[in-house]
């Protein structure tokens, strides 16, 4: 059968590779560039699923850095604080270091779906750090501390009224996502992808919000407050008075 596309002949030469396909395609070039001579007037085009892949990519390249900015400003709005909406960004990278890992336990590879789930968390983790700000915000203002040592204790006491919603929260999420990691059917592999990257972001999420959380808070709530954050761990090293 003949076959022409813009005027011209044209034929297929179908590949099928367990590989990730952008790895696979740039070795094939590689290999195409150094032992085939196309003749003149022969033009050589990658198609199929690499052409989507390039597709997705393009559009992955505006829909998330608009996404992380919808999420910004949202958190902006809502405290009208730049450096609480920063605070609470930096769950999103501290939630990726596990959505990669187990993406790489599980042996899956970047794609759109992936791409998916990578966004969702990431609205997931702004949702969850906004409520640890403001437990904190609000042990703040109840306490007013004047000291860097009443300042910690505030940070405490709302860091602790935080830890059970916190894991009540992560069961849920985990209760719901983990039977898609196991489902098998029709679209299992495109929604294993999906819940794949919440499911491990969501844990090291929470171990950010509850322990780094309150440290950065710290850092930056007390800075300005007088007396030394560790005076009470660390040894008196002043010698005693001496005798009248």
């Amino acid at each position: 059968m003949l076959r022409d596309e813009g005027g011209r002949l044209y034929s297929y030469v179908f590949a099928d590779t367990a590989r990730p396909i952008e790895d696979y395609v740039q070795d094939a070039r590689r290999a195409v560039a150094q032992s085939v001579q196309l003749p003149p007037g022969t033009r050589l085009e990658w198609a199929g699923q690499y052409r989507y892949l390039e597709r997705a990519k393009g559009r992955l390249a505006i829909v998330v850095p608009i996404t992380l900015l919808v999420i910004f400003l949202l958190l902006f709005w809502n405290s009208w604080s730049a450096t609480e909406a920063l605070l609470v960004m930096l769950a999103v990278p501290f939630s990726l270091v596990g959505a990669f890992w187990l993406l790489y336990l599980l042996g899956y590879n970047l794609s759109v779906a992936v791409w998916v789930g990578i966004i969702a968390l990431a609205g997931l983790d702004a949702e969850t750090g906004i409520v640890m700000l403001l437990y904190l915000d609000l042990a703040w203002r109840q306490r007013k501390p004047r000291t860097q040592e009443e300042a910690l204790a505030a940070i405490r006491a709302g860091a602790v009224q935080r830890i059970r919603p916190k894991m009540m929260t992560v069961a849920t999420i985990l209760v719901g996502l983990l039977p898609i990691i196991w489902s098998q059917g029709a679209g299992a592999d495109v929604m294993k992808r999906i819940a794949a990257p919440m499911v491990g972001g969501v844990v090291t999420s929470a171990l950010l919000e509850l322990l780094v959380y309150p440290a950065i808070y710290a850092v930056w709530r007390a800075r300005g407050l007088p007396g030394q954050v560790a005076d009470e761990h660390l040894p008196s090293t002043s010698s005693p008075p001496a005798p009248a």
